[in-house]
């Protein structure tokens, strides 16, 4: 759950402002239709960050643990600075024709715009770090939704309602707290059981060998007392 909740949040941040949402206020300016352009852009971004989330997930498969940690801390922390970087939406991003209906453009050109996008990149990096597939597309998709979706009905008022600068300005402190957690937050690693046995451990062995000792002597005279062979004699 905590990785649908952080991949969540960071994912609407990041998105505010970005290049995709310029494109999802174009659409909606253009076709003034918003229930297939919400729905393109939903179908879009399963399919975007699915393969995201499993390129992340079969990098940390290549990577061992110390070389995955330090390539996951630069990367939250070159995103931060890239978060600061408004985005413009190019001429190519638009430039899909609408032959395949509302729908079938937004999703091809939701898809395309988002390819090497700073959300995909998010969801690689959120997908090797919390190698939590399921719970990272479903985070990273809400939080596309959150930041898009309203904006497709209520189109340039909520991203006029919204301080886009202080926006990036906390995703980009989001990252830094992240790449901070995975360079500092390591945990030493636990001491072995049999390394220290603890200290009742002890003392049971030892009142254990002690009892068996002090019931030695017991049973060994037990053993060795000679018997008397004269028989019993009967008074008369």
């Amino acid at each position: 759950m905590e990785a649908f909740l952080i991949s969540t949040g960071i994912v609407a941040l990041a998105e505010m402002g970005d290049k995709t949402q310029l494109l999802s206020l174009v659409l909606a300016a253009r076709f003034r239709k918003p229930w297939p352009i919400v729905w393109g852009i939903f179908v879009a971004t399963v399919f975007n960050h699915a393969l995201a989330g499993g390129l992340g997930t079969w990098v940390t498969l290549w990577l061992g643990p110390e070389v995955l940690r330090w390539v996951l801390a630069v990367s939250f922390f070159a995103m931060a600075a890239w978060m600061l970087v408004p985005d413009k939406l190019d001429d190519e991003d638009t430039s899909v024709k609408p032959k395949w209906g509302v729908f079938g453009t937004t999703v091809v050109a939701f898809f395309l715009a988002e390819m090497g996008d700073k959300t995909q990149i998010a969801t690689v990096m959120l997908a090797a770090e919390y190698k939590q597939w399921a719970w990272v597309v479903m985070g990273t998709t809400l939080g596309m939704m959150v930041a898009n979706a309203p904006v497709v009905w209520f189109g340039e008022r909520i991203t006029r309602l919204v301080p886009l600068h202080w926006v990036h300005r906390i995703s980009a402190l989001v990252f830094v707290v992240l790449g901070a957690l995975i360079v500092w937050g390591q945990e030493a690693p636990p001491t072995q059981p049999h390394e220290q046995p603890h200290e009742a451990q002890k003392e049971a062995v030892q009142s254990t060998e002690g009892s068996t000792v002090s019931a030695l002597p017991e049973s060994a005279s037990s053993l060795t007392e000679p018997k008397s062979s004269e028989p019993a004699q009967i008074k008369p």
